[in-house]
């Protein structure tokens, strides 16, 4: 017995044509609003010269992780700039961060969402899993078909690949934080809100961090995907190696790729090591100021008496 065709594609066919019908002026206004954010971050990448962005990313990398990742920094940016790749690699940053933005935007309220209600977390993970597995390049029929070929169904295509990352990675600091801390909260009177804002979301601000330096790593990732949709950036230039079969410029393109990829990576994972530093040097400070005023006090109860007489002319002691 032969099963009957199950009409999925038509089906699907059908939901798209539909979608554009209907909700175009939406597609454009997405459209307008990710080409205006990739236009402004290019523009402020691009408009330096290049030692002057080296300058500012090496400090940040000294800031973040030491002599060791700015001395990486510098001799990175400065091998991207020898490769004359440093336009094409500001372009592929520029993805990144508008992408990575856009998806901790979706991300982390839908992360919040999925932590604090059991039905919405029972519906979200299978959707995640769904966008996870599919395959990226099923992304960009309809990323294309919506919003044409070019850098926005690229950036499109990196939003719905990377926020998946941002969303688990929320929901699992907060349900990680201590439920002593949340019921102390509570019984001190704290609101929904303010049991989030200040208790909730600074606990799990190192889960949330890594969600999005994930978030980065997986936008990186698409870049040859950019690259075959007209996007531009270090995927056109891996693309037109693999398409001419030049090793060389696949291998610029891809070592390039690896220098901001390891960048943004200790750049972004060191943020909440900073915090949690600022709050040891703050406790050992406020520990240090309060043994000292011990120590003061306690000087003062076991100072000697002074043993001579008062008298009307002796000021007490």
């Amino acid at each position: 017995m032969q099963m009957p065709e199950l009409p999925v594609g038509q089906v699907v066919d059908s939901g798209v044509e539909w979608l554009r019908a209907n909700l175009s002026p939406l597609f454009d206004a997405m459209h307008a609003l990710i080409s205006f954010l990739i236009d402004n971050v290019q523009w402020a990448l691009n408009s330096p010269p290049w030692w002057v962005l080296v300058i500012i990313a090496s400090a940040l990398a000294f800031w973040a992780r030491g002599w060791r990742l700015a001395v990486f920094t510098t001799a990175g940016l400065a091998v991207i700039e020898g490769m004359s790749l440093w336009e094409a690699t500001m372009d592929t940053i520029a993805m990144a961060v508008v992408a990575t933005a856009l998806a901790a935007l979706v991300g982390i309220p839908t992360g919040i969402l999925a932590a604090r209600n059991a039905l919405a977390s029972s519906v979200i993970r299978p959707v995640l899993d769904f966008m996870q597995t599919l395959p990226v390049f099923v992304y960009l029929i309809p990323a294309i078909f919506f919003f044409g070929i070019g850098i926005v169904p690229a950036v499109v295509a990196t939003i719905i690949f990377a926020v998946s990352p941002a969303v688990r990675l929320t929901e699992l600091g907060i349900r990680q934080v201590d439920p002593e801390m949340v019921e102390a909260s509570v019984a001190f009177g704290a609101t929904p809100g303010q049991l989030l804002r200040h208790v909730q979301l600074p606990l799990a601000l190192p889960s949330i961090m890594t969600g999005i330096n994930q978030a980065i790593m997986m936008s990186l990732s698409m870049v040859v995907i950019a690259g075959m949709v007209g996007a531009g950036g270090l995927g056109a230039v891996v693309l037109r190696g693999i398409s001419q079969l030049d090793i060389g410029i696949g291998f610029e393109g891809g070592i390039a790729v690896v220098f901001v990829a390891i960048f943004l990576d200790r750049l972004t994972g060191a943020f909440p090591r900073a915090r949690k530093q600022r709050k040891r040097e703050e406790t050992v400070s406020g520990t240090d100021a309060t043994t000292s005023n011990e120590q003061s006090l306690n000087n003062s109860e076991n100072a000697p008496a002074d043993p001579r007489p008062l008298t009307a002319h002796q000021p007490v002691a």
